[in-house]
């Protein structure tokens, strides 16, 4: 279930609860007349199913209240009641599966916006990653990964991609870019500082390293896991199961990538640039397209689902 809180102008307000309340998908519908004030307006809330949001959010949006009210929409962590429990059978398929296209895209615009902790993070995580590469550590590898936040990023630049909108692709592509850059750039005179004091040399670099050597060597299953890791993001997102991130942010090897890289170009060993910037770029193509995808099939299964289910509304009634 999700709750819906609307400011609806007092002329269209009528409509709008006639409307929520004919739908059986909906329940808990509350109107308090003349509450709001910015926008002013009538409150309106009420429960709707996930499978039901996107329908609901549409017809509202055709009615002009994103424009002349407001729209605000959040998950519901338990409805134990039978009137809830009663709706969301009204409501065929699944919650997991529905997608409520509105929100995913509201996230996708919060996350393409950037922020200073955006860039906080990636830094930490990439010189986290650095220090990894020196200590060979697997351990610090994986809490450099958890740590980066680009995999919210990545995932707004394939959503932008399949719903064409060119500013959503831009502002990521460049947050992407810009981040990353400055990550690299941090890192890059931190390693100097380190090389300077007698920290690290170029022979931490260039040493066997069983347990980090991967980094810079990418080949077919690193394509292969970003690939894996990109759907998985998605649909996690998608869903609403957003704790199933935890486990992308260990798969991919984006800020281990940009972390030897750094390192590498701070030392000198320029043997090893080339690999990890294809290692960069491999994982994070192989997530974009994983993801515009993962999405474009969620869309198809999505619209299928409705016909039918729409089809079979019409044969019973």
């Amino acid at each position: 279930m999700m709750h819906l809180r609307l400011i609806v102008p007092p002329a269209l307000t009528p409509e709008v609860c006639d409307h929520l309340d004919d739908d059986e998908r909906t329940t808990n519908l509350v109107v308090l007349r003349g509450c709001a004030v910015r926008p002013a307006g009538d409150v309106v809330e009420c429960e709707v199913t996930r499978e039901a949001a996107s329908d609901v959010l549409g017809w509202l949006r055709a009615r002009g209240l994103y424009e002349t009210g407001a729209v605000a929409l959040s998950d519901v962590v338990a409805a134990p009641s039978r009137n809830a429990r009663a709706t969301e059978e009204a409501a065929p398929g699944a919650p997991d599966d529905a997608i409520v296209w509105d929100a995913v895209l509201d996230s996708a615009y919060g996350e393409a916006r950037g922020s200073w902790s955006f860039y906080a993070f990636l830094s930490l995580a990439t010189t986290i990653a650095s220090v990894a590469v020196v200590t060979d550590s697997a351990i610090l590898v994986v809490g450099a990964m958890v740590v980066g936040p680009e995999f919210g990023v990545v995932a707004a630049l394939a959503l932008g991609l399949v719903s064409l909108r060119r500013s959503l692709v831009t502002r990521s592509a460049l947050l992407l870019l810009k981040g990353f850059a400055f990550a690299i750039a941090v890192t890059v005179l931190l390693a100097l500082a380190a090389r300077l004091v007698g920290w690290v040399t170029i022979e931490d670099v260039q040493a066997a390293r069983p347990l980090t050597g991967f980094i810079w060597r990418p080949d077919k299953w690193s394509a292969v896991v970003a690939v894996l890791a990109g759907c998985a993001g998605v649909l996690s997102q998608t869903a609403g199961r957003t704790n199933a991130l935890v486990g992308v942010f260990i798969s991919v090897t984006t800020v281990p990538a940009a972390g030897d890289f750094a390192l590498s170009l701070a030392l000198g060993a320029s043997g090893q640039l080339a690999g990890s910037a294809a290692q960069l770029g491999v994982n994070l193509v192989g997530m974009t397209l994983a993801g515009l995808l993962t999405l474009l099939v969620q869309r198809f299964l999505w619209r299928s689902m409705r016909r039918r289910d729409l089809a079979r509304g019409a044969r019973e009634s």
